[in-house]
């Protein structure tokens, strides 16, 4: 069992027996809502059962001394001189570093950390390890934070520490996550509301490309240049706007698409994202799930054509899933030009949309095609031993 490893090999890093704090804390999918969350739109996430592992106590003095499972690597630091590493232990110590700023009180701790969260599947493992981070020291150190608090300290611990202009929705689905039940995020206001997932017969089934274009970096900053462009437009006759949320598609055809047609097309794809996202909602609501399904495809359709996020690699696996019966639904998930594709499957047609399409891929591309069934479960907690 994973969670015993994680103690054994706690015991073996750091040389003594003592009982250390569990904490697990999930990775997350995206039912819908791509892109939408730095146009402070809605996001549709949920935790998985897919998740980081720590194991931490108090140590004594100042110093800082952290063990990745995965990497087989130990690092120290005193926690006096918190810097970015550029490695995994940026993610745990940009967490340390915000509660110091914060004026919340530290002392040494040793911590390991372990997971099964499959790495570059766009799970958000990153953003798992640092809610893990916070909510163990929370833990440990009795500091009384609040669960919304937390989900800031984690954001900005990847903005600062790894450098990552990352949205809000990976920790907050991290944290506030709900077996069973998605998120329906609003990330301007942060509002947010419960969503039962009723999934009888069904599965989320991932399928990863095991592909990731160096795109995507720069083609991200871009898309988050491009939709400012669109709001400046849209601004200059609409004062009160100031984001993609405050838009509607007839002042984009106004006001957009006769001087830009390429920014045109990218705002286009995020406006109707979000009215996507909220009609999803309600068929949620009314357990429709083929609905849903449709909606996904829609999706897949304009992050490829409109907004241009897709690669070869994602478009085939969504195009053939389409012709495998029993699939309600398939998109790209994430910032796209790789990653994984996200499906709706009937669970008596799950192998045969793995093993046709790992043939086929394999085939087409001469890459593995590797997949994950995952389900909708609790956000960051303690584990009682």
């Amino acid at each position: 069992m994973l969670i015993e490893s994680v103690i054994t090999s706690f015991h073996t890093a750091f040389g003594y027996s003592a009982q250390p704090l569990m904490v697990r804390s999930p990775g997350r999918i995206n039912i819908i809502g791509e892109h939408t969350d730095y146009n402070e739109g809605f996001v549709l996430p949920a935790a998985i059962d897919k998740c980081i592992y720590m194991a931490i106590d108090k140590s004594p003095g100042n110093i800082i001394s952290l063990f990745s499972v995965a990497y087989q690597q130990k690092y120290q630091v005193s926690i006096d001189d918190l810097q970015p590493t550029g490695t995994w232990a940026s993610y745990i110590l940009g967490v340390a570093d915000q509660l110091l700023k914060r004026g919340y009180p530290l002392q040494g701790f040793n911590l390991l950390v372990d997971g099964d969260i499959p790495a570059g599947a766009g799970l958000s493992s990153s953003a798992a390890v640092e809610c893990a981070a916070v909510f163990a020291l929370n833990e440990l150190f009795g500091l009384g934070i609040a669960k919304m608090e937390m989900v800031k300290i984690a954001q900005e611990a990847e903005q600062c520490f790894a450098g990552v202009m990352c949205g809000i929705m990976d920790q907050f689905a991290s944290i506030f996550g709900r077996k069973d039940q998605v998120i329906k995020l609003d990330c301007h206001t942060l509002a947010h509301e419960y969503i039962p997932l009723k999934m009888e017969g069904y599965k989320m089934v991932l399928l990863n490309t095991n592909v990731q274009h160096s795109l995507s970096s720069s083609a991200y900053n871009t898309r988050r240049e491009q939709c400012a462009e669109g709001v400046a437009l849209v601004k200059k006759q609409y004062p009160a706007v100031n984001s993609l949320r405050d838009v509607t598609i007839r002042m984009l055809d106004k006001l957009v698409a006769p001087l830009h047609p390429l920014i045109y097309k990218r705002c286009q794809y995020v406006v109707g994202e979000n009215i996507r996202l909220l009609k999803a909602c309600e068929e949620l609501k009314q357990g429709k799930l083929k609905s849903l399904g449709k909606e996904m495809f829609l999706t897949h359709e304009g992050l490829s054509r409109d907004y241009e996020v897709s690669c070869k690699e994602l478009d085939f696996l969504v195009e053939a899933a389409k012709n495998i019966p029993g699939v309600l639904g398939a998109r790209m998930m994430g910032a796209g030009f790789g990653g994984c594709t996200i499906n709706l499957v009937q669970d008596g047609a799950i192998d045969r949309l793995v093993n046709e399409l790992a043939s086929q891929y394999k085939k087409k591309f001469g890459i593995a095609l590797d997949s994950y069934t995952v389900s909708i479960e609790n956000g960051t907690s303690v584990l009682e031993q």
